[in-house]
């Protein structure tokens, strides 16, 4: 048995990190029921996998993030704005534990979908809401995406070189951050549910997640009245410390040196090992004084070295440094693949397809294969029909209603991922 074995969760979400809360709790074992309405999903701007050989032509199928971010997941279309779409989902609320959404604080009321109503149909219910800005305070209404609550949170402001404006963060540090939190806080709501056999509403506000994350920048602010700017990759007290020019077309090596024994071991490697003797260099404030030659130094000796090769031989010296792997040299690496950090799953219309694992591993309850992301109302009649009790009439009312389909209705498709 997996962790979250029995715990059957209703995802509610949209977009990124409302997806990936799921997708935890579905790898640790939990039965997740994705719902989205029946107009289908967006494909505009993002990356979709061709189609498999014999399988049908349906793109909205073979979104690659939607793919990734809902496995392990079940797959039901219910229109909520209908009144019967509505009881459908609360009479799933009754035989289910938790339900995770990320709408603005405005959507579950008017869709008379709120905490109470939920709690109606099971009251030890519990709710994570995924909120931007948090249920409360002047932009409870407002919503966005990572990008500008990267922006908001400072994050961007401290991303960037020190002579160019604020950067977006390389990746969904927002997104993949508030997933992560939404998951773990919904762990510590059933341990509640557990001791006391009482649900809860559980607020989790993005923005308010991602701060932080700077928590260096404000502490310095609050006791010292600095506002941190954008250093690129130096660092206040190491020297050499950034991302240095290899062998290759666009391959870079990360190096950190903190100590003057970490130098002199790199002016060793670099064939140079006078230059830790030189009085420009010889301790850390020098070298940090001094840190435009030293960047110089470096990079002319990178830049005719093999960037993993280079890695190797700085770490069995004791010098911090690594290779910015790209991704498909993440594929290659025998630390992820010696571990198995990859496993591949195939999907009935999009193929075998890589999916990385979560960070941790569980001695006592490892993970099994899991199951590919739904396609398009893969599991309506299962989840209807065997978990609802529902007769084949009924489905059928729900179909000729339009409240449930099998292949996206006429509307307005749901963002994706």
């Amino acid at each position: 048995m997996r962790p979250l074995e029995g715990v059957r969760v209703i995802d509610m979400t949209v977009a990124v990190a409302g997806p990936i809360a799921g997708q935890v709790l579905g790898h640790m074992g939990a039965e997740v029921i994705r719902v989205e309405p029946p107009f289908g999903r967006a494909l505009a701007g993002l990356h979709v996998a061709p189609p498999r050989e014999g399988a049908p032509d349906r793109p909205y199928n073979r979104i690659l993030l939607y793919n990734d971010f809902n496995r392990s997941k079940l797959g039901v279309t219910l229109d909520l704005t209908k009144e019967k779409g509505r009881e459908t989902l609360l009479r799933l609320v009754a035989i289910s534990d938790l339900v995770i959404e990320n709408m603005s604080p405005r959507a579950l009321p008017g869709l008379w979908l709120d905490y109470a109503h939920l709690r109606d149909a099971r009251d030890d219910i519990i709710l994570v809401s995924m909120p931007a800005f948090g249920a409360t305070g002047p932009l409870r209404d407002r919503t966005a995406y990572g990008p500008g609550i990267d922006a908001m949170s400072g994050l961007s402001w401290l991303t960037g070189y020190p002579d160019r404006g604020p950067l977006k963060p390389g990746n969904y540090y927002c997104d993949q951050n508030a997933g992560l939190l939404a998951a773990f806080a919904a762990l510590a709501a059933l341990r509640y549910r557990r001791r006391t056999r009482r649900g809860q509403h559980v607020e989790l506000s993005m923005l308010e997640g991602e701060v932080q994350l700077v928590g260096e920048a404000l502490l310095d602010y609050a006791m010292n009245g600095r506002v941190q700017g954008r250093t690129g990759n130096r660092h206040p007290y190491m020297a050499p410390h950034g991302a240095y020019p290899c062998a290759g077309d666009d391959r870079w090596l990360a190096i950190a040196v903190e100590s003057d024994a970490e130098w002199q071991a790199l002016c060793e490697v670099m064939g140079r090992p006078e230059l830790g003797c030189d009085q420009r260099f010889v301790d850390v404030v020098s070298r940090v004084r001094h840190r435009e030659e030293v960047d110089a130094l470096v990079a002319a000796w990178t830049r005719g070295q093999e960037h993993r090769e280079v890695q190797r031989r700085l770490q069995e010296a004791g010098v911090p440094a690594g290779a910015a792997l790209s991704a498909s040299e993440l594929f290659e690496n025998p630390q992820l693949r010696a571990r198995g950090y990859f496993r591949t799953i195939e999907h009935p219309e999009a193929g075998a397809m890589p999916h990385g694992q979560l960070a941790w591993r569980l001695s006592a309850t490892p993970s099994p294969p899991e199951r590919p992301a739904p396609c398009f109302g893969q599991h309506n009649d299962y989840v209807l029909r065997e978990m609802l009790g529902m007769s084949d009439s009924e489905v059928a009312e729900l179909a000729e209603a339009e409240i449930i389909a099998y292949e996206p209705l006429e509307g307005e498709a749901q963002d994706a991922p």
